[in-house]
């Protein structure tokens, strides 16, 4: 495959193509930058500047066009300004010295380079030798503040991927200050779409929702300080016919942890608008004289397959171009966490207790969640003195670690540290190291305060803290939490400005995971915000992998995993088999539906396994066997959706297929029961259809077709609610 990007001189269009994919984009009246297409690759184009011109009622026209037939306010356009003719959302927003905020950008120069460019501070996705990216870098200027914008444009050669930035220049004789930076903005000519979200809230994340496009403004976005549970900074448009597997999807993810803004607008001419960027509710960045102000990146995904088309772009795209490190490809470890076996209340004889089980039943990494520091015997005190609660702990974490790795298991541990309690020694030491406002009172939330990461002095206080702790003990995984939104958003820094700190925020949280993860690059390091709060593109370039959610509960999890696989790889997602009744939602639930639910992501166990009876016992430790002979293609297969638990409202099906279709990994899960039944038929998916295959549980070999066209019936006994079965298939020769 190839990446070609294009600039027709003559008739002023860029081409960005690969062999799946085109944009482009071009130049009306040679200087207003115009979308012309997105969509399945063009082997040429040649209907430029053909949007219908016509004198539309009330649409203003710009002064160096004559006439009243050419307009901002209907013309479909990569970048808009602000107050210049076009009523919808502008991309940007900037206040001058004299207090107007009127822009118009137009053409000034391009480049087409090879490769992509970094963005120095932010999370990015990445070429590489394999699988490189090419770039159009197109400068924009309002030529009577002299701002100039760079529209950043990379295409990846292998992926029906675009990546999307701006940066912002200040050329002008006077500093400024940007209102609102998006990161893209594209019109598309109709509105014949269906939008898919992912909201939420927390122990019940990404949930997938699906509406027709009507006319106005749909906006999701984060306020919160971070994406947070109720919004993913994630929306597609899907034609209306398409489903899983067919059918038009346009997608866009922000690669960035921050407050953020998704629009969607249909205009009075049926056309819409998608833009997404930092949010600019509580955001106003100061831009000297000379100076650059650059955005986070958004991907771009199309897909001519579906739902399931758009994955099997994100997740090896984000598996290969987002995710770094050691861990990229590495098999993640079977762990038990000790939370919600024993919360607060434990010991180190107890912990020593709980991994010798775990050890004897395959398990192979005990992490130590909260409690391990300062004074801490509940969640009011102590986030923020990071050193160990010596009472809990008499012979240290280190003499912990140790006995623990001498079981033949890895050692992880809990931190916070983006949190400080008003009862710790740091907070009584520094009161002002917390985001808020100045004079006035601070909200708590979790009896914690936000700390203030846009403060560098703080930023070193709490690295040093962590390091001393890291070169001590000998840790190979890191839960990174953070438990509580952000309000009063400002700053005691000198000099500083409120509408800056969330982003400086941001980029000191990114500077502060890059040391660490530059440090120890041996260290797994897991993403958790109360679960999913912050399970987003931008975490993941740091984090492999991310708590999906808080939410142990079977049942509830088939809905937030199966949400979460539309735009998360496999690997990305910690899935675990927590004790009954379910400390979420009180559910009773079977070994065996638990197991099959956590063995869909990255496996691990959130009880004290030392009150499981012998039963239970054999049933986790074949659980695990199981999981570790099937591991690699469950975290780097193929992933398929088959049956939605959103659509069907009590079953849902997946399957795991490796990349060279020569085993998979089905299962079914069915959440009630009802009287009188059918026996269950299954279909397949991503098999190949001129293989055999046989299926555990069922005589002779079946063709890869007939799996996945006729299908077959179940033959467990499906008695009883919480029910769910699992399917090995491999590779057979034929009958």
């Amino acid at each position: 495959m190839t990446v070609t990007i294009i600039f027709d001189e003559k008739k002023k269009y860029f081409h960005l193509q690969n062999e799946s994919v085109s944009y482009v984009i071009g130049l009306e009246e040679e200087k207003y930058v115009s979308h012309q297409y997105w969509g399945k690759k063009l082997n040429s184009f040649s209907q430029v500047a053909d949007y219908p011109r016509q004198d539309n009622a009330f649409a203003p026209n710009p002064s160096e066009v004559p006439g009243r037939i050419f307009s901002l306010a209907t013309l479909p356009q990569e970048f808009p300004g602000n107050g210049s003719g076009d009523f919808r959302e502008s991309a940007f927003e900037c206040l001058y010295p004299d207090q107007t905020t009127v822009s118009l950008l137009t053409y000034k120069s391009h480049e087409i380079v090879a490769g992509k460019q970094p963005l120095h501070g932010l999370p990015q996705t990445y070429e590489t030798k394999e699988e490189p990216a090419e770039t159009l870098l197109l400068t924009l200027e309002d030529t009577f503040t002299k701002v100039e914008v760079v529209l950043s444009y990379s295409l990846f050669r292998d992926y029906p991927v675009l990546t999307r930035s701006a940066s912002f220049r200040n050329n002008g004789a006077e500093d400024i200050h940007l209102n609102k930076a998006l990161s893209m903005s594209i019109d598309f000519p109709d509105a014949d779409f269906d939008m898919i979200q992912l909201p939420g809230a927390w122990g019940r994340e990404r949930q997938i929702v699906r509406t027709p496009l009507v006319r106005g403004i749909h906006t999701l976005d984060s306020k919160r300080g971070t994406t947070s549970h109720a919004y993913q900074p994630f929306v597609a448009l899907a034609d209306k016919t398409a489903t899983e597997d067919q059918g038009a999807v346009y997608g866009f993810h922000f690669v960035y942890s921050g407050e953020f803004r998704a629009n969607v607008e249909v205009d009075t001419y049926a056309q819409t608008r998608v833009q997404m960027g930092i949010n600019p509710a509580h955001f106003q960045w100061r831009l000297p004289v000379g100076e650059l102000f650059q955005t986070p990146e958004v991907v771009l995904v199309y897909s001519e397959t579906g739902l399931n088309g758009l994955s099997h772009t994100l997740h090896p795209f984000y598996q290969k171009h987002l995710i770094r490190g050691q861990h990229q490809f590495a098999e993640r470890p079977v762990l038990i966490n000790n939370w919600e076996g024993t919360y607060f209340d434990f010991t180190a004889e107890k912990i020593e207790a709980m991994a010798d089980e775990a050890a004897a039943l395959g398990v192979e990494l005990f992490v130590l969640d909260d409690g391990w520091f300062g004074k801490r015997d509940d969640d009011y005190s102590s986030l923020g003195d990071w050193h160990i609660h010596t009472a809990k702990l008499p012979a240290g974490l280190k003499q912990l670690a140790e006995n623990i790795k001498a079981k033949d298991m890895l050692f992880g541990l809990w931190f916070e540290p983006e949190m400080i309690s008003e009862d710790s020694e740091l907070y009584r030491a520094h009161p002002d190291w917390c985001i808020h406002t100045p004079g006035r009172e601070k909200s708590l939330s979790r009896s914690q305060y936000v700390i203030d990461f846009s403060r560098k002095e703080v930023r070193d206080n709490i690295l040093a803290q962590m390091m001393e702790v890291l070169d001590e003990v000998p840790i190979d995984y890191i839960k990174w939490d953070y438990n509580r939104n952000m309000t009063e958003i400002g700053t005691a820094a000198p000099g500083a400005l409120p509408g800056e700190v969330l982003h400086k925020y941001m980029l000191g949280l990114y500077e502060v995971m890059e040391a660490l993860v530059t440090k120890y690059p041996n260290i797994l390091f897991e993403s958790c915000s109360g679960g999913g709060g912050r399970f987003d593109p931008g975490i993941l370039y740091y984090m492999p992998q991310t708590w999906t959610s808080d939410n142990t509960d079977a049942v509830a999890r088939l809905e937030i995993q199966y949400g979460t696989s539309l735009i998360m790889p496999i690997s990305s997602m910690g899935s675990h088999v927590s004790a009954i009744p379910n400390h979420q939602v009180h559910r009773m639930t079977s070994m065996k539906m638990r197991g099959d639910v956590a063995m869909a992501g990255n496996l691990g166990y959130e009880l004290d396994v030392t009150t499981l009876s012998e039963a239970e016992k054999q049933e986790m430790k074949e659980q695990i066997s199981f999981y570790k002979e099937h591991r690699k293609l469950v975290q780097y297969g193929v992933f398929h959706r088959i049956l939605s638990p959103f659509e069907t409202q009590n079953e849902a099906a997946w399957i795991f297929v490796s990349p060279e279709k020569g085993e998979a990994l089905y299962f079914y899960y069915r959440v009630l029961d009802r009287a009188n039944l059918k026996k269950k038929k299954v279909l397949f998916k991503g098999l190949d259809t001129t293989k055999f295959y046989t299926v555990s549980g069922y005589e002779g070999v079946i063709g890869g077709d007939e799996l996945m066209h006729r299908g077959l019936y179940l033959k467990d006994a499906l008695q009883g609610d919480y029910q769910s079965v699992c399917l090995v298939l491999k590779e057979a020769q034929s009958v």
